[in-house]
């Protein structure tokens, strides 16, 4: 059984990390950098520098979280039904 997990590698303030994360996060977070005209790692960065967790994972987690919380309470997007995957 394949993992949803997905593990990459990643520049996070000029050093070689790496993340893992499930796929529909990935590709939140690769909306969220091209809307913000930015590269992944830079976004991550920029997410590394700003947590309270101590894992990088989770504070990725709950900025694409907040991120598309905010859009769907603005008006942007539908929020997805409750028993919707991500």
């Amino acid at each position: 059984m394949k993992s949803p997990v997905v593990k990459r590698s990643i520049v996070v303030a000029g050093h070689k990390t790496s993340v893992s994360l499930e796929e529909a996060f990935w590709n939140g977070m690769k909306e969220i950098s091209s809307t913000r005209d930015m590269t992944l790692s830079d976004l991550v960065s920029e997410i590394d520098k700003g947590r309270r967790q101590g894992n990088l994972s989770s504070a990725i987690r709950l900025y694409v979280l907040e991120y598309f919380r905010s859009r769907a309470m603005s008006g942007g997007v539908r929020a997805p039904d409750a028993g919707a995957t991500l």
